[in-house]
């Protein structure tokens, strides 16, 4: 299965790849390491300011509130 090339240095996939939260596990499974990696917000921020979004950041760009 491939994966996303920055998901070694990804802050939410290290906080929330044990989470047994369906709807965390729904976007690490489409855009982790499926066919939205190329859509994901976290990406293209960390491109466009030259440093990593913050880990409650999801791949579609909204924030996880705690």
């Amino acid at each position: 299965m491939e994966e996303c090339d920055m998901l070694r240095k990804c802050g939410f996939f290290k906080k929330y790849q044990e989470t047994k939260d369906l709807a965390c596990k729904g976007f690490m499974v489409m855009y982790c390491k499926g066919s939205k990696m190329n859509d994901c917000k976290r990406k293209l921020y960390r491109q466009e300011n030259g440093k990593p979004p913050l880990d409650d950041m999801l791949p579609t760009g909204q924030i996880i509130k705690t």
